[in-house]
């Protein structure tokens, strides 16, 4: 049986105040979104100079005020934090929301930030990638072990406890999208496979590529839930449309703006619902969206009304 939809909406977090996130996470949720995310960015990526929230604070608060949606980061890198630290962070805020964590994980990659704030940066990607497999061979060891002793290149524990433990076991998503390193951790530790924005043209190739990870470390591709980090462009009309498109593409670049009108999701309520569709034939299920729009309440109330009844039947 094929996995239903898992839809995510990203939080105002970058030149936002808490108001207009804790406004946002109550829509979303209230229109019917399963999860709700952030990046973990210590800078206002590309410029230091703009204000963001911090993460897994922002998460927290959104855990007090709200019921149903989970909680995640895309990408938490190793570095920022001690992984112990952050085992016994994202245990806590288990408690609070009561079993809603993912834990977003990935390698990082914007140095200057990392420089700032005096975390080290391996200067490969292959070091950060294995900092990333330690990390979660840590977490993985204190939410379920009553002690865990841990001695790597990167991170070292000894006799280390964490109590309480989360409520669930806590999926871990990876977002990485290197096909000789990076599918690899995915395949060895993933719940879930967060294939980037910038690689989303990619998604048919990239699967492949998982695929045969997972025969490597023998486990079976079924069990990872993959899932796209995309922007959403919908308008109620195609003219509408596309002069947002065009906009999203020169704000974004070429990160979350890489190839959006040869493959993104954006259009009409029906052209969302294809290319939605598009992605799930590539074996997508999950879908990290970034609504276009200055306050991105109004095209997630679209979507919620003219593209989730087509895509969740009753």
């Amino acid at each position: 049986m094929p996995r239903p939809y898992r839809l995510g909406v990203t939080l105002p977090q970058i030149k936002r105040t808490w108001a207009e996130a804790r406004e946002a996470a109550l829509c979303f949720e209230g229109l019917g979104f399963d999860s709700l995310w952030v990046c973990d960015h210590l800078y206002g990526v590309p410029m230091p100079q703009l204000p963001i929230l911090e993460a897994w604070t922002e998460l927290s608060a959104v855990a007090a005020i709200t019921d149903r949606v989970e909680l995640g980061t895309l990408v938490t890198p190793p570095f920022f934090r001690n992984p112990a630290v952050l085992a016994k962070q994202l245990a806590t805020l288990d408690q609070i929301s009561n079993g809603r964590v993912i834990a977003g994980l990935g390698a990082g990659w914007f140095k200057a930030e990392f420089d700032a704030y005096g975390a080290p940066f391996p200067a490969t990607a292959g070091a950060r990638l294995r900092a990333l497999e330690e990390s979660i061979q840590i977490l993985r060891g204190l939410w379920t072990e009553e002690r865990t002793t841990f001695a790597g290149e990167h991170f070292r524990v000894d006799d280390c406890a964490c109590e309480p433990k989360p409520v669930r076991r806590i999926p871990i998503l990876v977002g990485a999208s290197g096909e000789k390193i990076g599918l690899g951790v995915v395949a060895r530790h993933a719940d879930i496979w967060n294939n980037t924005a910038v690689t989303q043209p990619l998604l048919g190739q990239k699967v492949e590529a998982l695929k045969r990870h997972c025969d490597a470390a023998k486990r079976d591709f079924d069990e990872i839930e993959v899932s796209q980090q995309c922007t959403v462009v919908i308008a109620e009309d195609e003219a509408s449309a596309r002069e947002q498109l065009a906009k999203a593409g020169k704000i974004y670049g070429g990160h979350m703006g890489a190839a959006l009108e040869e493959h993104g999701i954006w259009g009409t309520p029906e052209r969302v619902i294809e290319g939605l569709e598009r992605h799930r034939a590539l074996g997508c299920t999950g879908f990290m969206i970034e609504f276009f729009g200055r306050d991105t309440k109004v095209p997630a109330q679209l979507f919620a009304e003219e593209v989730l009844p087509a895509i969740r039947p009753s």
